[in-house]
């Protein structure tokens, strides 16, 4: 799977695809894995291009932010839409995933 990435100083930012799903969540969690491994500071990935997070997906960020954490690595999402966010929500990942509003708010989030 490739994703869009870009960096902003020490930070990874990976623009999520259109659905994450059963089909592709493991090929998602690799892609996060490999860019993590790049990341100085941590990773930021910009969901505004998301419109389906499956279970299977879940699972794959919560093993990427876990990766991270144990790397004193930070992690950090933005630009959910409402059905994305409200899935988190439900989910209970908002209590553990920082969200943000914004792509700048979370990079100087992760980057602190």
């Amino acid at each position: 799977m490739e994703l869009e990435t870009t960096r902003s100083g020490d930070v990874v930012i990976a623009e999520a695809c259109t659905r994450v799903d059963s089909t592709n969540a493991r090929e998602f969690e690799r892609t996060l894995m490999r860019l993590a491994g790049g990341a100085d500071r941590g990773m930021v990935v910009d969901c505004e291009g998301l419109a389906y997070i499956s279970s299977a997906g879940l699972r794959a960020v919560l093993l990427v932010r876990k990766s991270l954490k144990s790397q004193g690595k930070r992690f950090a999402m933005c630009g959910l839409g409402h059905p994305i966010r409200e899935v988190f929500a439900i989910s209970g990942f908002e209590k553990i995933i920082p969200l943000f509003g914004s792509r700048d708010a979370a990079v100087a989030r992760v980057s602190s």
